[in-house]
């Protein structure tokens, strides 16, 4: 009986700590390699990647908050661009700023003749701003970038060339990465740790993992900070929505589910943002892209997620189920820890469990770093400092476990508060946290005095 109980015991072990997350995420990443592997030895041998005989005309679309600081960089960035000058519309669309970005707008106007530049005000908020801009474009492709980053050189034909090259692609999301430049000049060590693992993961998320989204037709979200339609397709939609805070995954699943249009990921359009300014940002940009996942699931896929139809033939179900549903025993996993050595488990078993698992995942995180090299063949600054970011393979399972707790918190604010795009940071929750539960403090003194007096009353 003993026999059959410790059998058990350890087929529960290895199921929980071991099995589950192999079959959720190790193995699926092992596939994600060896479709990005044969996508690379496919783009050798393509000749779809041709130069362009002609360049179309284009609109690109910058929205405008109190950018003052980052629009004069912007703008060069598209001016120095490999796309002639003269077939770029550009429309800087402003929502309500308070500073002086409209002079750094007609100060580049002064500085770039050749570029078509128009300011246009809104006062209705981000999305209705971008759908102004949208219904004032021109051109056969309308492309939108944030004011707050920079275009590589090549990014805007990059795109164009792809869209040109593949008559069935409708709207692509660029690369978004943080700027090398910027993290090499953090002067703090620990924030520019930071800064160079969320490199390292936005080079992961979009060269491997949006990559392989965009190969298998199930690309979530199209990125807000570059994206590009044919003005065919995103006119035929609803246009940016002002329900949720993530306009740009709900018109990715107005194009994809709604038209039945490809979406793609341009591998070799690069777009530059500026690295993350502390970790309280991080823990407030986490939690309002979740709120944005589940804002728009909830308008797309209600009825399929409340009947549990689709898993196997919706990859959005599949996500939101392994983002939310699969969170509680992640949950466990990492708790469970401390309660295994309560059940006898042995010590050195859990110890090597969880050395073997932190192992894996840093196994799936390698084979990522391994495509995204390849990816990266034609830019070879990029490349280089990736490359040379090597042993952030073996921390990027920990910065993930930490941002899926930002995300989970993400989950449970957005249920119990009403939408915005401000979000509380780390530093406020704690601030919360802490005074809540002096509070609760408090009370618990104030009924044990009350206990006191009535018993020395008495």
């Amino acid at each position: 009986m003993r026999i059959i109980n410790y059998i058990g015991s350890s087929i529960f072990f290895w199921m929980v700590w071991i099995i589950i997350p192999l079959i959720v995420e190790i193995v699926p990443a092992f596939l994600n390699f060896c479709v990005l592997l044969k996508k690379r030895i496919a783009l050798k041998l393509s000749k779809a990647n041709k130069e362009l005989d002609f360049f179309p005309e284009i609109t690109l679309i910058i929205p405008v908050y109190n950018s003052a600081d980052t629009l004069k960089e912007c703008i060069e960035s598209v001016a120095n661009s490999d796309y002639p000058n003269e077939m770029i519309y550009i429309i800087l669309v402003n929502n309500q700023s308070t500073d002086n970005s409209f002079e750094i707008f007609q100060e580049c106007q002064r500085k770039n003749p050749g570029l078509m530049i128009n300011w246009v005000n809104s006062e209705q908020g981000k999305s209705k701003a971008l759908n102004l801009a949208l219904f004032n474009s021109a051109g056969k492709y309308i492309i939108h970038i944030d004011s707050d980053g920079e275009l590589h050189p090549k990014a805007l034909k990059n795109v164009v060339k792809k869209f040109e090259n593949e008559s069935k692609t409708h709207c692509i999301t660029g690369v978004i990465l943080t700027n090398p430049k910027m993290i090499d000049e953090t002067e703090n060590f620990w924030l520019r740790l930071l800064r160079k693992t969320e490199y390292f993961e936005y080079c992961q998320a979009f060269l491997a993992g949006r990559n392989y989204q965009s190969e298998s037709d199930s690309v979530f979200t199209m990125s807000g900070a570059f994206s590009a339609f044919r003005k065919s397709a995103i006119l035929r939609t609803q246009l940016y929505n002002t329900d949720t805070v993530g306009e740009d995954t709900h018109v990715t699943f107005q194009v994809r589910d709604k038209l039945k249009l490809k979406v793609k990921l341009c591998e070799n359009a690069f777009y530059y943002v500026d690295p993350i300014e502390s970790f309280d940002k991080l823990y407030t940009q986490r939690q309002r892209w979740q709120r944005g996942e589940i804002e728009v699931a909830h308008i797309f896929l209600k009825k399929d997620v409340e009947a549990m139809f689709g898993f196997v033939s919706n990859f959005a179900v599949r996500l939101l189920i392994n983002d939310h549903t699969f969170a509680f025993p992640r949950m466990i996993w990492y708790f469970a820890l401390i309660c295994l050595l309560f059940m006898n488990y042995p010590l050195k078993l859990i110890v090597v469990s969880t050395v073997l698992i932190y192992a894996l995942y840093s196994f799936s995180a390698f084979l990522f770093y391994l495509n995204v090299i390849g990816f990266m063949k034609d830019f070879k600054e990029e490349r280089k400092f990736y490359i040379r970011k090597w042993y952030l393979v073996l921390i990027m399972p920990l910065y993930n476990f930490i941002n899926f707790w930002f995300r989970f918190a993400g989950i449970i604010n957005s249920i119990k508060e009403d939408r915005s795009w401000k979000t509380r940071s780390l530093t406020q929750e704690r601030a919360l946290i802490k005074e809540s539960i002096s509070k609760d403090f408090r009370k618990v003194l104030q009924l044990i005095g009350r206990i006191k007096r009535k018993i020395s009353t008495g």
